[in-house]
C-alpha cells in the first residue's frame, strides 16, 4: 500500500511540475522568437567556417522542436542556401538541446548536470556538423524542395501589444505541449512505477556505474523505444534513484531522442543512406562519449 501511495504521489507531483515547466519555457521562447526576423536567423546560420556551426547549434538549442519539426526546418535551411555543415549542427542539436530538455534537466537532475549535458552535446553538435561538411557528405542530400515555403514577409509580431504577445505565446506553448502530452504522461507513469516498485539491487546489477558496457547498450536500446527526451528524463531520474549510473541515463536519453526510428525514416526521405548512417554514427558517438564523461565528471 505504501508503494502505491509513493508511486501516485510521484506521478502527480512530477506531472504538474513538468507541465508548468514546459508551458513557461515554451512561452518564453515563443516571445523571444517574435523579436528575431527569419532573415536575420538565416544570416547568422550562414556564417563562414565553424562560426556558422556554433550559431546553428545555438539556434537548435533555442528552438523547442521535436524531429517532426526539426526535419522540415532542415529542408528549409538547405533550400535557403544555409551551409550544409551549419544545417547538420542544427539537425543534431535541435532535438537534444531544446529549452524544454534543458529546463527539465535543471529541475529534475540538477544545475551541474544540466550545464554539463548542454556543453557536451553542444560541442558534439558543432564538431560533427563541421566534420560532415569537411567530409563532403553534402553530396548525399537528395534534390528536395520545400512545399509551401514561408519566405514571404509575415506580420510584424514585435509591434503587437504585450497582451497579444502573451496570449499567442501561451497558445503556441499549448500547441507544442498537446502533441507530446501522451509521451510525457507515459514517461512519468513509467518513472513513477520504477520509483515505487523496481528493486534497487536489480538496477545496480544491470546498469550501475560499475558496468562499463551499460552506456553503449543504453544508447542502442533508446532507438527502438523511441523515447523522446521529455519522456526519458522522468524515467531516467527514477532509474537514478534506484542506482543507475547518470552516464547510462544520458546515453539512453541521447540515443532515444536523437536516433529514433521515425526520425531516421524521415531523414531517409531527404538524405541518401550514407548520410543517414553518418548522422546515426555521430549521434551514437555523442551518446556514448557523453555518457562516459558524465560518469567521470559527476
Amino acid at each position: 500500500m505504501n508503494s502505491l501511495i509513493v508511486t501516485l504521489e510521484y506521478f502527480v507531483f512530477i506531472t504538474f511540475e513538468l507541465i508548468a515547466l514546459f508551458m513557461l519555457i515554451s512561452a518564453a521562447v515563443e516571445i523571444i522568437l517574435m523579436y528575431i526576423p527569419q532573415k536575420k536567423i538565416k544570416k547568422w546560420l550562414s556564417g563562414r567556417g565553424i562560426l556558422g556551426n556554433v550559431m546553428a547549434a545555438g539556434f537548435g538549442a533555442l528552438t523547442p522542436f521535436c524531429a517532426c519539426s526539426t526535419i522540415p526546418m532542415t529542408v528549409g535551411f538547405l533550400n535557403a542556401g544555409v551551409p550544409f555543415g551549419s544545417t547538420m549542427s542544427f539537425l543534431i542539436a535541435s532535438p537534444l538541446l531544446n529549452p524544454i530538455i534543458i529546463g527539465m534537466f535543471g529541475a529534475m537532475v540538477g544545475v551541474k548536470a544540466m550545464i554539463t549535458y548542454f556543453i557536451l552535446v553542444f560541442i558534439a553538435s558543432v564538431l560533427f556538423g563541421f566534420v560532415l561538411e569537411k567530409a563532403g557528405m553534402q553530396k548525399y542530400v537528395k534534390n528536395v524542395r520545400l512545399k509551401g515555403g514561408n519566405d514571404e514577409p509575415g506580420e510584424n509580431k514585435r509591434a503587437w501589444p504585450l497582451k497579444r504577445k502573451l496570449k499567442e505565446a501561451f497558445s503556441g506553448a499549448w500547441g507544442s505541449l498537446r502533441p507530446i502530452m501522451g509521451y510525457l504522461l507515459i514517461g512519468v507513469a513509467l518513472g513513477a512505477g520504477i520509483y515505487g516498485y523496481m528493486p534497487q539491487d536489480f538496477v545496480l546489477k544491470i546498469a550501475g556505474p560499475d558496468n562499463i558496457f551499460a552506456i553503449p547498450v543504453a544508447a542502442v536500446l533508446g532507438i527502438p523505444l523511441y523515447i523522446r527526451a521529455e519522456t526519458a528524463i522522468p524515467i531516467g531520474v527514477a532509474l537514478m534513484s534506484k542506482g543507475m549510473g547518470i552516464g547510462t541515463v544520458i546515453a539512453l536519453i541521447i540515443g532515444g531522442a536523437g536516433m529514433a526510428i521515425p526520425e531516421m525514416t524521415m531523414l531517409a526521405s531527404i538524405f541518401r543512406k550514407k548520410l543517414v548512417a553518418a548522422i546515426i554514427t555521430a549521434i551514437f558517438l555523442t551518446a556514448v562519449i557523453s555518457g562516459y564523461l558524465f560518469n567521470i565528471l559527476l
